[in-house]
């Protein structure tokens, strides 16, 4: 589903002036809750509006399954994941999940029983998408049930996902063959709801999480399938042991037969996305998400080995890097 920018809202300000500085936020051209008789964008509005522009480049660092986390966000099309509150689910919460996408591109939505779910694949209003989902999810908490929650503008000194989830606890996502996880049970939908789950599932590729090895996700596309692998490691050092890998004919997922493996697997590219590179490779139309599992594991062996030197590189692996740099591609 593609993503639907919303218009920004502003907070309200609480009546009297806040305490030690930190002014709430409020609409720009409203008067400034520090009391000084300016409008708010020529007053402490302009710390926070660089605060808002300030670009945050690995958003979920800190989080369980960063490589997770990017890859639902820029990657997958229909998945979910339960989240776990560092003080626990409020009254009448019974759960809270994380989802790519929810009907209509709502940012987030509190189901009639209570459940809150929320939004990942959407526009947000500052450079930090941790803050402004962690300000989406609070204004849902307090949601009344049956509502959906719009986009909102996020106080630049707000908490972020890292202060509200439980680090400990683990980061598990599903991933779903359409859009059915919108309705509760046999819930049927209707109108604009009806529309928009009809519209999402028309346009989901097949994907799969790769059970053995962290952020790889097998996808069906419609001329060749494809591994998207998210990886954590310094993107320097990974571009690196990948050329070391390439030019030694072993960057395939396959056993090491020159560029292309024998199972016929390719590296062709990478993404960049949120602070993590995300090698790509093409794979034969008929190779699935379980054959791919043995081959990633093998695959994360010669990585690891590459990772640790140390040398520098050769002419050859310089030539390698340099092809694979020219065929990097900037999701965000």
């Amino acid at each position: 589903m593609a993503k639907k920018r919303r218009p920004q809202t502003a907070a309200a300000a609480p009546a009297g002036v806040a305490d030690g500085g930190n002014y709430p936020v409020v609409g720009a051209r409203q008067p400034c809750p520090c009391g000084s008789g300016r409008r708010y964008k020529a007053c402490h509005g302009r710390a926070a509006a660089q605060a808002a522009t300030e670009l945050v480049r690995r958003p979920f660092e800190g989080l369980p399954g960063e490589a997770d986390w990017v890859a639902l966000r820029e990657l997958v099309p229909a998945a979910t994941a339960r989240l776990t509150l560092k003080e626990g689910l409020p009254e009448g919460v019974p759960a809270v999940t994380l989802a790519t996408v929810l009907p209509m591109a709502w940012p987030a939505l509190r189901r009639d029983n209570g459940e809150v779910m929320l939004g990942l694949q959407n526009d947000t209003a500052s450079g930090d998408l941790s803050r402004d989902l962690a300000d989406t999810l609070v204004r849902a908490l307090a949601a009344e049930p049956g509502t959906p929650v719009d986009a909102g503008r996020a106080d630049p000194q707000g908490p972020r996902l890292q202060d509200l989830l439980d680090l400990d606890a683990p980061f598990e996502p599903e991933v779903h063959s359409g859009f059915e996880f919108w309705l509760n049970g046999d819930e049927q939908p209707a109108g604009e709801v009806a529309a928009s789950l009809e519209s999402a599932n028309a346009a989901v590729i097949p994907t799969a999480r790769l059970a053995g090895v962290e952020g790889a996700y097998w996808c069906e596309a419609p001329e060749k399938n494809h591994l998207r692998w998210v990886m954590p490691h310094p993107e320097e050092q990974l571009l690196d042991a990948l050329a070391r890998l390439h030019a030694a004919g072993a960057s395939s997922l396959g056993e090491p037969r020159g560029a292309t493996g024998g199972d016929g697997s390719r590296l062709v590219g990478s993404f960049r996305a949120h602070g993590l590179t995300v090698p790509v490779w093409d794979l034969p139309s008929g190779m699935t998400a379980e054959d791919c599992e043995k081959p990633a594991a093998a695959f994360a062996e010669r990585l690891a080995e590459a990772l640790s030197v140390t040398a520098p590189l050769t002419a050859e692996e310089r030539r390698a890097r340099s092809g694979l740099t020219n065929r990097q591609v900037t999701l965000h």
